[in-house]
């Protein structure tokens, strides 16, 4: 067995060197002047970092960097929308507009947006009429939608919702006009009509897909009677 005088320990150069290393390494990181990556937290800063908790002092730059516009956020196109307004506002396909944006496009804020001005429209006091008109807006498409996949055509619901939604506008423009001409009752009876076939020739063309081409009377009736009973809440009728 070596004895106890066997093991003696030898403090090295390198050891020495090392230790120094590591000493200036810790000297140098407290002569560092600002501005090259220190950041002054502050004492509440030092106290959770001395305690491990630094990380709630930590700041997340990439949120920062990937916020985008609201428009964007909501999936709100403006340009997108007014095409839209003027392809149902200008149903005729001499005038050049590509309508069938309208229904192979579809979005939702540009028909919630129509619905609302018709609601506002017709408010006349009353705010239940908003959510009348809403609610027709909303079962009134899914009906349009039913009666367009029983007859055989390729349809979707988002489809049905934004076409009939869109198509409100005329009603809007009529319903504006209105107040002006309501002591003329010939005069009213016939603006009412007319908006009510123009909303409706408008909607019944963009959802007469090629499949309904044979049936377009069977989709365009109930379409229609859709946008009288939408003008009826305007008028009280």
């Amino acid at each position: 067995m070596p004895s106890h005088d066997e093991f003696h320990f030898v403090h090295s150069s390198e050891q020495s060197t090392l230790e120094g290393a590591i000493e200036g390494g810790q000297k140098d990181t407290h002569t560092l002047s600002p501005g090259y990556g220190v950041r002054h937290r502050g004492f509440a800063g030092n106290f959770l970092e001395s305690k491990g908790f630094g990380w709630l002092m930590e700041e997340d730059d990439t949120e920062n960097q990937q916020q985008k516009p609201l428009l964007e956020e909501l999936d709100i196109d403006l340009k997108d929308i007014y095409y839209k307004l003027r392809c149902v506002l200008f149903p005729l396909p001499q005038l050049g507009f590509n309508r069938k944006i309208v229904r192979d496009n579809p979005d939702f804020w540009g028909p919630l947006v129509v619905i609302l001005l018709y609601s506002l429209v017709s408010l006349y006091g009353q705010f239940t009429v908003v959510s009348w008109i809403i609610t027709i807006w909303v079962f009134g498409s899914l009906i349009i939608f039913l009666l367009a996949r029983v007859l055989g055509g390729e349809v979707t619901y988002s489809q049905c919702l934004g076409v009939i939604g869109y198509s409100v506008l005329p009603l809007v423009i009529m319903a504006s006009i209105m107040p002006l001409v309501q002591s003329f009752s010939i005069v009213s009876t016939l603006f009412k009509l007319i908006g009510v076939v123009w909303a409706a020739y408008s909607a019944g063309s963009l959802l007469c897909v090629q499949e309904l081409q044979q049936k377009r009377p069977l989709l365009l009736y109930p379409v229609f009677l859709l946008y009288i009973y939408f003008f009826s809440l305007y008028t009280g009728a």
